[in-house]
């Protein structure tokens, strides 16, 4: 499976980015108008009340279900592949901006009501969990198009309870039901500063490919692209 859309990004999410917070400025700065954007005490708020929820000397597990899974961008012990219950991956958030633009808008993954969903779980120490959390919590949660709680995850040795982030579905951005043919045909097209949302979508199939997982959905879309790809006519 090769990916469909070369075109490099400009801004790398990284540990240092969003460490000092760079990454959070450059994306403000680019933010479309009217979007709301959370401040770095907002996003501690969140974190604080997550935490207070898990015993302070046990271990963090994050789930991640996008590019969290290639990209943790965080320190933590162990990585191993699961499912969520109760929730399912979508195209459910319009993007113009990051991997979309206003003239052609992408669209993002989030987790929505009902269902299941594979993905990777991330073991974070609990010295560490406040520190390294904070990390992707700047990094889901500076807009409100997503909310942090804690969900159950199915794996090979058992139930493990993990936090995540679902989609807000009061947000601006958030769509409720789009047929996988328009989600192609802005998934194929759309790019920004982060690059394409096609580059997500072949990287999000790979990496549930190395945990030996799948999602349906995914491939379903990756081909109705491939196939807009090749009826293409070459000029």
């Amino acid at each position: 499976m090769a990916p469909m859309n070369d075109e490099q990004p400009t801004i790398r999410i990284t540990r240092e980015s969003l460490r000092d917070g760079s990454l959070i400025d450059a994306a403000r700065r680019r933010a479309p108008p009217g979007m709301r954007i959370r401040t770095d005490d907002e996003i501690a708020a969140c974190l604080d009340n997550i935490l207070a929820h898990h015993p302070a000397n046990e271990d963090v597990w994050l789930f991640g279900y996008g590019s969290l899974m290639w990209n943790p961008a965080m320190h933590f012990a162990e990585k191993r592949g699961g499912r969520v219950l109760g929730w399912h991956r979508k195209y459910c958030l319009w993007l113009e901006a990051g991997r979309g633009s206003p003239e052609a808008p992408g669209l993002m993954l989030g987790l929505d009501r009902g269902g299941a969903a594979s993905g990777a779980l991330f073991r974070v120490p609990a010295d560490q969990a406040r520190a390294e959390l904070m990390l992707p919590f700047r990094r889901e949660l500076f807009t409100h198009s997503y909310d942090a709680r804690w969900v159950s995850v199915a794996t090979a040795g058992g139930l493990v309870r993990a936090v995540t982030f679902v989609v807000n579905r009061q947000g601006l951005r958030y769509v409720r039901r789009l047929d996988l043919e328009r989600i192609a045909r802005h998934v194929a097209t759309a790019s920004g500063a982060l690059g394409s949302c096609m580059e997500y979508l072949h990287r999000t199939l790979e990496s549930l490919h190395e945990l030996g997982l799948d999602d349906r959905m995914l491939r379903e879309v990756h081909r109705i692209c491939t196939r807009r790809a090749a009826a293409k006519p070459i000029c």
